[in-house]
């Protein structure tokens, strides 16, 4: 079993399975078309078309030429375990009022609003430094792009040559402004020319750094996420690739003391296991609440709205601060069916109070 693993994982690194997940995930973000089969259908149909011109420029013995397309460049070289595993944090002094102000610009970013708060946090402190003066061009159009700008003082023009030669300025980006950031994915020519219109301080991160705090992030979590299953009672019936299903299938949900996770009578539509912290259940008859149970480190919640399309049969309450992961109805249905059958006998400990 470790030998097939081993030999599959190598496979998915090798043909970059991974990354051309994220590209796609990506582009639907950024492009949101209203046929999503058929957007991918033409992505994966002009990446075709690109490869196979690059084997013709290989066959001809002639240095490969840039190939582009309206899906856009495919993205970076491909980033194996190892490397990702390797990469040595990046930490760049800020102050905390520069930090506040990187994570405010960026959060709004449909590149970031997926990360974790520590992956955001690594990415932060990866961010240097860039003082370019007035007159100074930061990318040009028509280059390869590397970085992501974040505008902390000053004023740029956006400019862009049509063709004629004759490059126009079509708006400008201040303050709290950005730019480039499809450089962290694809190794696409810039769209514009971004020139300082004053001397300004930006805040970069390249596209390296960038893809190795989020490949080493997900392999860490993944571990994390793998070792802590063989905690939970309910995944001692799950061999070892279906509770690395459900490892890749979490997503962190973080909790402070008194928050109301779930609540007795709401729809439900995620399932929940405690990675750390402890909660208490209270269930609501006849005007009356009672505690009935206090949940901690690998107990799970959420599962009887979810096997029985019900409303929630209890308040969840986090009695101190609380760190989860969870599934939502479809990854739930889909990676615990092995173990449906002992989730519902389990059942029986909350109809011990409302049966009473």
């Amino acid at each position: 079993m470790a030998d097939m693993e081993a030999e599959l994982q190598k496979y998915l690194a090798e043909q970059g399975v991974e990354n051309l997940l994220k590209d796609i995930v990506v582009k639907l973000c950024l492009n949101k078309p209203p046929d999503v089969l058929e957007f991918v259908k033409d992505y994966l149909t002009d990446l075709q078309a690109e490869k196979a011109a690059q084997v013709d420029v290989e066959d001809e013995d002639t240095a490969p030429v840039p190939q582009t397309s309206r899906r856009g460049a495919v993205s970076a070289a491909v980033m194996d375990v190892d490397e990702a595993e390797a990469y040595e944090k990046k930490v760049v002094p800020k102050d905390p009022d520069t930090m506040e102000h990187l994570r405010s610009v960026v959060i709004g970013n449909v590149l970031f609003q997926h990360l974790e708060e520590d992956e955001l946090t690594d990415v932060l402190d990866a961010m240097f430094e860039v003082t370019p003066k007035a007159g100074d061009e930061v990318i040009k159009q028509g280059d390869e792009g590397d970085n992501f700008y974040v505008v902390e003082t000053g004023a740029t023009d956006v400019l862009i040559d049509s063709g004629d030669g004759n490059a126009k300025v079509v708006s400008e980006i201040g303050k709290g402004g950005s730019f480039g950031e499809l450089a962290l994915i694809y190794g696409t020519p810039r769209a514009a020319t971004i020139k300082c219109k004053t001397d300004c301080v930006l805040w970069a991160i390249d596209r390296d750094s960038y893809r190795r705090i989020l490949m080493g992030s997900t392999i860490r979590k993944r571990k994390t996420y793998e070792n802590f299953l063989e905690k939970v009672k309910i995944m001692e019936t799950l061999d070892k690739w279906e509770r690395l299903s459900v490892a890749d299938a979490l997503e962190s949900a973080n909790f402070k003391a008194g928050d109301v996770i779930i609540k007795q009578g709401d729809d439900g539509d995620d399932f929940f296991l405690i990675i750390e912290g402890e909660c208490e259940v209270t269930i609501e008859k006849e005007n009356e609440s009672a505690v009935v149970n206090t949940l901690k480190a690998a107990d799970y919640f959420g599962e009887i709205a979810l096997l029985q399309g019900d409303k929630r049969h209890a308040t969840i309450t986090a009695t101190s601060d609380v760190r989860t992961a969870k599934l939502d109805r479809e990854r739930f249905e889909r990676v615990l069916g092995p173990c449906s059958e002992l989730l519902k006998r389990n059942m029986d400990v909350y109809k011990e109070f409302t049966t009473e």
